[in-house]
């Protein structure tokens, strides 16, 4: 028989599925905790490793091209956080995954310093104006990063409900 913990995290593992790179918006006030970041910031991974202990998360792409869910500015600041990295590591994270796809990252401004200069400065504005926390994620593997994220929402619940 499986207990209730083991069914909570399936359903969140389903849950990030639907609301993977920006899917699901609709579903967005369902989330537990809502990430954002700019391209290769390593939502995908964090929100699956969330999910794995039961944490309903989804991840929102910030592209400058594409204005992000409205819903957004309606949802509680501390159900969302931001990651963001050092322009150096993300253009080089993106010329490998340029390499990665046989594209010759020269030719492409996805990789180069003013276009991951102008995404970085845009989504830590954006981040700011939800009043979300943002999470330097330069150096970090995904389980360090899910650890302070683990422990950001134990404070909040501490914030929300003091008595606990």
């Amino acid at each position: 028989m499986k207990d209730e913990s083991y069914q909570e995290k399936l359903e969140a593992v389903e849950f990030a599925m639907k609301c993977d790179d920006g899917m699901g918006a609709e579903l967005l006030s369902e989330a537990d905790l809502v990430i954002l970041g700019v391209s290769r910031t390593g939502k995908t991974p964090l929100s699956m490793h969330l999910a794995r202990e039961g944490i309903k998360a989804a991840n929102i792409p910030l592209i400058p091209e594409t204005d992000p869910p409205p819903v957004l500015k309606e949802l509680d600041p501390f159900r969302i956080i931001g990651l963001t990295m050092t322009a150096e590591r993300l253009m080089a994270i993106r010329r490998e995954r340029l390499k990665l796809l046989g594209l010759e990252p020269s030719a492409s401004a996805y990789a180069s310093p003013e276009r991951v200069e102008r995404e970085l400065a845009r989504a830590s504005d954006y981040m700011k104006s939800l009043g979300a926390i943002a999470i330097d994620v330069t150096d970090m593997a995904v389980e360090e990063t899910a650890r302070i994220v683990m422990e950001y929402l134990r404070q909040k619940e501490k914030i929300k409900n003091p008595g606990t």
